[in-house]
């Protein structure tokens, strides 16, 4: 049985009100991403292999596997994902895009003109057996969280933070923006002071445009400057409390620290959000092949260990990531610290050979160091922390 949900105030709380202690963190999965591939094929024969998508390795699996093997998961903290309905995602979403994707899923196909309208088959965004099913299941997860959370507490929705997906296109590998939905499932639950803070090396587009205007958000990304989409680079927007910290590449993880130190957590303490989601995305880590940022897994875990004093609900989704022991042992730590784990110096023998089982057809795939398949920490990468980013600070 779950523990009892303990019911905290919607009023402005004080700084440093966290989530509940009582109130047990809780995953929400789904054995969707075991079974089907990003971009097509299912289990261990992906289509068109050789020229995968760089979204088609274990990610959600591996990672819900590799808590399993470490002890970390009992059957009490997790919860399987529903699936949005249309309506649900019509929240947020033009209904005829929603429609577009199901018929694009059901036929395999699309028409030019649908392709070229809703950007579906194109740039980075395949038509394949679940490319509605899929992403709807991740938008069905943090709109479940919203409720989980309605009390306080912790959620990690690990296929979440598809923070690219526009309201009536597909963008960035994203087909539905899953952030948006679970902040205005938050919102129509009353509350009133949301913040959103994204660590993905690409910069959340989808959801800065959503929110844009709205007093109710408090939107912060760090990111790395002159990478796709090449949005965020203005440190302020005009149009409500929008902050950019496109930052050059190469950031290490005192760079990190300083930008949360100087900018970030004055901003959440002088906001007192109601509820704080984290785009987690693992692909500013220096072992990722998307991005050219320079960070170790210490740094994503301090920024969440950090956020937790700061908002009574927390929720905490994925995002990028494309190697998949970085992805896995990255959020696998996340979970530990929001459990107040211990994370071992070196894995258990069951634990390695998961990870020692994946395979990665990148040419970073061909000879991995020991470290992935041995522990789940990085080693720390300390550094200057660079004039450009001071300045980001102080704007």
């Amino acid at each position: 049985m779950r523990e009892e949900r303990v019911a905290v105030s919607l009023d402005r709380p004080e700084k440093g009100d966290g989530p509940d202690p009582r109130i047990r963190p809780l995953l929400i999965g789904s054995e969707i991403y075991r079974a089907s591939i990003y971009g097509g094929g299912t289990g261990d024969r992906p289509q068109n292999d050789g020229t995968r998508h760089p979204l088609a390795i274990p990610r959600v699996s591996l990672t819900i596997d590799l808590l399993r093997l470490l002890d970390w998961l009992p059957d009490d903290a997790y919860v399987d994902s529903p699936r949005a309905s249309p309506a649900q995602l019509a929240r947020f979403h033009d209904p005829d895009y929603v429609a577009a994707v199901q018929a694009a899923e059901a036929s395999g196909r699309a028409p030019e003109a649908v392709r070229v309208r809703y950007n579906i088959g194109r740039a980075g965004n395949p038509i394949y057996g679940e490319m509605f099913r899929r992403p709807a299941t991740a938008c069905g997860a943090s709109i479940l969280a919203a409720g989980l959370l309605r009390d306080g507490g912790i959620v990690h929705s690990l296929a979440g933070g598809t923070h690219h997906a526009l309201r009536d296109r597909a963008s960035g590998f994203c087909f539905f923006n899953d952030p948006v939905l679970a902040m205005l499932a938050l919102l129509d639950g009353g509350l009133e002071r949301v913040a959103y803070v994204d660590i993905d090396a690409h910069h959340g587009d989808g959801v800065e445009i959503a929110f844009r205007g709205d007093p109710r958000l408090l939107y912060l990304s760090v990111h790395e400057r002159d990478r796709w989409p090449f949005t965020g680079t203005e440190p302020r927007s005009p149009c409500g409390m929008i902050r950019n910290y496109a930052v050059p590449a190469g950031m290490n993880d005192s760079e990190m620290r300083f930008l949360f130190d100087a900018a970030i957590q004055p901003l959440l303490e002088g906001f007192a959000p109601q509820a704080i989601v984290l785009q987690c995305g693992a692909d500013a880590l220096a072992d990722d092949p998307l991005s050219k940022q320079m960070l170790s897994n210490n740094a994503h875990w301090e920024v969440v260990r950090r956020l937790r004093p700061l908002a009574p609900r927390i929720l905490v989704l994925g995002g990028g990531g494309y190697n998949p022991w970085s992805v896995a042992r990255c959020w696998a730590g996340v979970w530990a610290v929001l459990n107040d784990l211990p994370v071992p110096a070196r894995l258990p023998a069951a634990a390695e050979a998961l990870l020692r089982g994946v395979t990665w057809r990148r040419s970073q795939g061909r000879n991995p160091p020991a470290h992935w398949f041995e522990t789940l920490r990085d080693p720390a990468r300390e550094g200057d922390v660079r004039a450009e980013v001071r300045r980001l600070a102080a704007a």
